[in-house]
């Protein structure tokens, strides 16, 4: 049960921005950019790193919408996911993204974890300035979700299904999109 009374019929972080959606706007706007927008990093790529981190943290609903959106991506490869979420340094992913992966993991620790060899093996596998970054700040926001969802005790529903229908129509459509039914028109002035 939620410790505070939230919308009925939005599980995890959907109802919590229901509830305050002056909030929501911009925190969707940066999931749509870390893990939609054009990058050269592919949404599945982004979306895993999601899922992982959000694993890390125990969050139960994150790391299945995310883990649903990145097989969406990924031509519904959930098996991969499950992989990833299991042992990423076995999964059928990029040496790249495995490299990338341990940073993430090092972020969801603690910032200051991550180290200058990290770095460098991530370069060295071909990893740009720029999905450094991005893999970081989607691993910082992710803990920031995770716990807004955690904190809150969102319903997070053990549904398969409704984790796969959802995460098809988030890959389709995007964060925006998907979430106009509790964004307002417009940002709140102020």
């Amino acid at each position: 049960m939620p410790h505070i009374a939230l919308p009925e019929g939005q599980p995890g972080i959907r109802g919590a921005m229901a509830f305050r959606p002056e909030t929501a706007r911009p925190l969707n706007d940066l999931v749509e950019v870390l893990l939609r927008a054009p990058n050269s990093l592919s949404p599945g790529e982004r979306e895993l790193i999601a899922t992982y981190v959000s694993y890390l943290n125990d969050c139960y609903y994150c790391q299945s919408i995310h883990g649903a959106i990145a097989a969406a991506h990924l031509d519904g490869d959930e098996e991969l996911v499950r992989r990833v979420k299991a042992d990423f340094q076995y999964a059928a992913v990029s040496e790249k993204l495995k490299a990338l992966l341990v940073i993430a993991s090092k972020v969801q620790r603690g910032g200051k974890l991550v180290t200058t060899e990290d770095v460098a093996h991530a370069r060295s596998l071909g990893a740009t300035d720029m999905e450094i970054h991005d893999t970081v700040l989607i691993a910082a926001a992710f803990c920031m979700y995770n716990r807004y969802v955690d904190g809150l005790a969102t319903v997070q529903p053990r549904d398969e299904a409704m984790y796969r229908e959802r995460g098809k129509m988030v890959a389709r459509d995007g964060y925006v999109n998907v979430s106009k039914t509790y964004l307002p028109a417009e940002p709140m002035k102020r």
